[in-house]
């Protein structure tokens, strides 16, 4: 999924020369509310491959981020593409390393994710938030081309080379902000997640309700139960 800052990014980040004649992988493929795959199809990729967690549209393959290694083998795309994907993540080491991992040697990472600021969004879950100097360590052991803050909202892009003498480092220890214990950790528990609720419940309301709204409500109704309780 992708909005348009990310969109924009990817049309600036990738050219036909880090695309044409190459394969390509995107993880969290399915379009929610946008899709890049129109404009790496016509940089003319030898294979473009999408995968999700669940089927929809712009999905290929039903795949989860920690299943890429054994599936598809290291090494074995020359591009890897995984926009607004990272903070649903919940152990994103694992997830961060199978996307090294899977690529190959000379071969690049897009990643985009949002940061400290950006409101609980679930799809179906929110973790992590990820600042630049985040992501500037992590993949500290490639070659970073472009790394930069979102212009238009919280969130970080990174595009990095895969070198030739890459020695994979591990972040499993490293604490990162998390959206649901509202502090930097290591790792989510339960009562975090109890501790979460009456924060996060009003963003995990509107999410539900605007879902169920949209399934079964006509127009005329809906806008008025908006009115009604002064909904946006």
């Amino acid at each position: 999924m992708c909005h348009k800052s990310c969109i924009d990014f990817v049309h600036r980040a990738l050219s036909k020369e880090d695309i044409e004649g190459k394969s390509v992988l995107e993880i969290g493929a399915h379009d929610v509310n946008g899709t890049t795959r129109g404009y790496i199809e016509g940089l003319k990729p030898s294979k473009y491959l999408g995968i999700d967690i669940a089927a929809g549209k712009g999905v290929d393959e039903v795949c989860s981020i920690y299943n890429i290694v054994d599936r598809y083998a290291k090494a074995s795309f020359d591009v890897v593409i995984n926009t607004e994907v990272m903070e649903h993540i919940k152990d994103w080491p694992r997830a961060i390393s199978n996307i090294k991992q899977v690529v190959r040697t000379g071969g690049r990472i897009l990643l985009t994710t949002r940061s400290y600021g950006f409101a609980y969004h679930g799809w179906p879950y929110d973790f992590w938030r990820f600042e630049v100097a985040d992501i500037k360590s992590f993949f500290s052991d490639f070659t970073i081309e472009i790394l930069e803050s979102d212009w238009s909202c919280p969130g970080v892009f990174i595009k990095a080379k895969k070198p030739d003498n890459f020695v994979e480092k591990s972040f499993s220890s490293y604490p990162l902000y998390s959206i649901v214990s509202n502090k930097s950790c290591t790792a989510i528990t339960g009562l975090d997640y109890f501790k979460s609720i009456p924060r996060l419940f009003p963003y995990v309301f509107r999410e539900r309700r605007d879902a169920v709204c949209k399934a079964i409500l006509p127009t005329k109704i809906k806008d008025a139960v908006k009115k009604l309780f002064k909904l946006p």
